[in-house]
């Protein structure tokens, strides 16, 4: 079967590998993670993030002046880095200096219109996300633990981030045609999905409408509904109270709730997101802003749509 769809760019990208950031306090993004529920480690300049029992670094934050995003790194396979790398210098993005992260693995590169550094990777033991299978429930059997048996909630993986962009038309096109990613669904010039054509979640990577670029939320995975729902009360009790959920999206179809984190941005608790197979056309739509947020939750609060960073 085929990966590749008529008109579009030859090779593409598979997987985020992971992403990092800068922030003011380092002491608070540790707390706020922990908290979370990730894996948090010491390393080089800054923190790791890992989800528990998997050595896999999904997410680096390091020590700035203010929050933004520091690099986004992609994984594509080994076979095809060559020619992805040409194909992304092909779409006028420069490269970049890696500078101290630097790890000898992969080609560094401005996005031309939101010159944030990203980072191609050849990595053909992927992590990309897999359809979550669980088993069914059983009858005769209690379906939940009670409240003083229930465990912490540990996020499995990384699921997708949302940036802001001054330009959702731009960002698209970009990541289209020099990374490979297919839209999966859009509202209007609000907000936009993105996924990758060799089997991913509805989206690894969205853009929301903004006067500037900025940092959105990191999503994670977790096993369903009600690990969504104890997340939220696990965040609540370590003190963080503000965010949105808990609700269910239309877009990607994931149940959510929303955390904010010390510097006005989010992390995401995230459940039974759509899966888009190898190969297969997704429909992509253009919806409503009103019909396609959520299908049901509380109302939005302001400060969820506030870029921080303009």
């Amino acid at each position: 079967m085929s990966w590749n769809q008529a008109g579009e760019s030859r090779y593409g990208v598979h997987s985020v590998d992971h992403f990092a950031l800068e922030v003011p306090s380092l002491d608070d993004a540790r707390r706020f993670f922990e908290s979370f529920g990730l894996d948090v480690s010491s390393v080089g300049h800054g923190i790791a993030l890992r989800a528990f029992g998997n050595p896999h670094v999904w997410a680096r934050v390091e020590e700035g002046a203010r929050k933004c995003m520091a690099y986004l790194s992609f994984n594509c396979w080994a076979d095809e880095y060559q020619d992805l790398v040409a194909q992304i210098q092909a779409h006028g993005a420069p490269p970049a200096p890696a500078g101290r992260r630097a790890d000898g693995n992969g080609y560094w590169f401005l996005d031309p219109d939101e010159p944030a550094p990203g980072q191609g990777r050849a990595e053909d033991h992927a992590h990309r996300p897999k359809p979550a299978v669980r088993d069914a429930r059983r009858a005769g059997h209690r379906a939940v633990l009670t409240r003083g048996e229930s465990s912490v909630v540990r996020p499995r993986r990384l699921s997708h981030v949302l940036l802001f962009s001054a330009d959702i038309n731009r960002s698209i096109a970009f990541y289209r045609d020099a990374l490979g990613l297919r839209l999966s669904d859009r509202s209007r010039d609000v907000v936009a999905f993105m996924h990758g054509r060799h089997g991913s979640d509805h989206h690894l990577v969205a853009f929301a409408a903004s006067s500037a670029k900025g940092w959105h939320h990191s999503a994670w995975d977790v096993d369903g509904v009600d690990e969504v729902g104890k997340g939220a009360e696990q965040m609540r009790k370590a003190g963080y109270t503000e965010g949105w959920g808990l609700g269910r999206h239309v877009l990607g179809s994931n149940y959510f709730y929303y955390v904010r984190d010390p510097w006005g941005s989010f992390a995401e608790y995230s459940a039974d997101i759509d899966f888009v197979p190898t190969g297969m056309p997704w429909p992509a739509g253009d919806y409503p802003v009103e019909d396609s947020l959520y299908l049901w939750g509380p109302d939005t609060p302001a400060y969820f749509i506030h870029n921080s960073e303009a």
